[in-house]
C-alpha cells in the first residue's frame, strides 16, 4: 500500500488524528482537507513540528485532489455530538457534509478504504455503498472500536490487570442501543467472570450494568465537561487505519453496511471484522446468549429503519 492517509475534516478529533498517524508505522505521508482552508495549513504546521523530533511522516494540508493515491481516507468532518443529544441526532445535519465528502474522495482516490468517524457512524458506511457503490468492505464505521475499548480500559481498572490481557467486545450501534457481549468476555484463557472470580474482584450482575451503562454513556459524560470527546476516538481509527496499512489482518468490532445481518436487510452495525489491506472482512457473529442475540436484533433493527430513513428517495 502507498501509506498515504488522507483525514477529511482538521477539527479536533481530525487533528489530533493526524498527530497519532505521524508517529503511526507504515504511514508515509498524512494530508489534511477541510472546508477552512487556514485552519488545515495552521494544524499540517504545527503536527509537521511536532512531528520533526521523532522522524515522522511528512505532514500537509491539501484539497480533494491531493489525496489521490491515499490507501485510506479517513471522514472526520461534521457537526459533533452535544450534551443533550444522540447520535442519531446528528443524522439530517451529517448526512450532506457526509455525501458531498465521499463524492469528492470517491473521484480522485477511488480504491481507498473509507474510514468513518462523523455521527452517526453506522450509517455513512450505507451512504459510500448504496450511493456511491464503494464495495461494504471499503466503507468502514468505527463503531464499537470505540465502545470494546473503553468497555476493556473499565474492565481492567476494576480486575487490577492491564486492558490488554481482557477480550470483551461491544456490538450493535454505536450508541444507545449498544450490546456488551458478557457471555464471550475472556481474560487468560477463561471466562470473564471466573478470572474475576479468581483474583478476588467478582463481576455481579449489578456491576455489569454499571460497568455497560458508564461505557454506553462515556461520551456524553465527556463533552459535557470538555466540550469535545477527541482523543479517544482519535486513537482508535489511528489503530484501524495501522492495522489496514500494514496489512495485519487483525480483529476489530466495526460498522459496515449489508445486505443482511442477523436476517435484517439493508443494515449495518458492529460486528468482529479482520482488517486488512482490502478494508473490513465479512463481518462474523460470535456465540450469543438469547437476551445479547435479541438485543443486537433490537439494535440492528434500530439502524435499519434509520438507514432506510436516509436512502429513501
Amino acid at each position: 500500500m502507498t501509506g498515504k492517509v488522507g483525514i477529511v475534516g482538521a477539527g479536533r478529533v481530525g487533528a489530533e488524528a493526524a498527530f497519532l498517524l505521524a508517529r503511526t508505522p507504515g504511514v508515509r505521508e498524512v494530508v489534511l482537507v477541510d472546508i477552512d482552508a487556514a485552519r488545515a495549513e495552521a494544524e499540517a504546521l504545527d503536527i509537521a513540528h511536532g512531528a520533526v523530533f521523532d522522524g515522522g511522516a511528512v505532514i500537509r494540508a491539501g484539497g480533494y485532489a491531493e489525496l489521490r493515491n491515499a490507501a485510506v481516507v479517513i471522514v472526520a468532518a461534521g457537526a459533533s455530538l452535544q450534551p443533550g443529544q444522540t447520535r442519531l441526532d446528528l443524522l439530517a445535519h451529517n448526512v450532506g457534509i457526509a455525501s458531498a465528502i465521499i463524492g469528492e474522495v470517491v473521484q480522485v482516490a477511488p480504491e481507498a478504504v473509507l474510514l468513518f468517524v462523523t455521527n452517526p457512524v453506522d450509517v455513512m458506511p450505507a451512504i459510500a455503498v448504496r450511493r456511491f457503490s464503494v464495495p461494504p468492505g471499503r466503507a468502514i464505521g468505527t463503531g464499537c472500536a470505540l465502545d470494546t475499548g473503553r468497555l476493556r480500559a473499565r474492565l481492567a481498572r476494576h480486575l487490577g490487570v492491564s486492558a490488554q490481557s481482557i477480550q470483551a467486545d461491544v456490538l450493535g450501534e454505536h450508541g444507545d442501543s449498544q450490546v456488551v457481549h458478557w457471555s464471550g468476555a475472556q481474560a487468560a484463557g477463561m471466562p470473564l467472570a471466573l478470572f474475576a472470580e479468581r483474583v478476588g474482584r467478582p463481576l455481579t450482575a449489578e456491576l455489569r450494568d454499571t460497568i455497560a451503562t458508564e461505557v454506553r454513556t462515556a461520551a456524553y459524560g465527556i463533552k459535557q465537561g470538555k466540550g469535545v470527546s477527541n482523543y479517544g476516538i482519535a486513537g482508535c481509527v489511528t489503530r484501524l487505519a495501522r492495522a489496514i496499512l500494514l496489512d495485519e489482518r487483525a480483529a476489530f468490532t466495526v460498522s459496515t453496511f449489508r445486505d443482511d445481518l442477523l436476517g435484517i436487510p439493508q443494515t449495518g452495525f458492529s460486528l468482529p471484522a479482520i482488517l486488512g489491506a482490502g478494508g473490513a472482512s465479512d463481518p462474523m457473529l460470535p456465540e450469543l446468549g438469547a437476551e445479547e442475540l435479541a438485543a443486537l436484533r433490537h439494535s440492528g433493527t434500530v439502524l435499519q429503519q434509520v438507514i432506510a430513513r436516509t436512502l429513501a428517495p
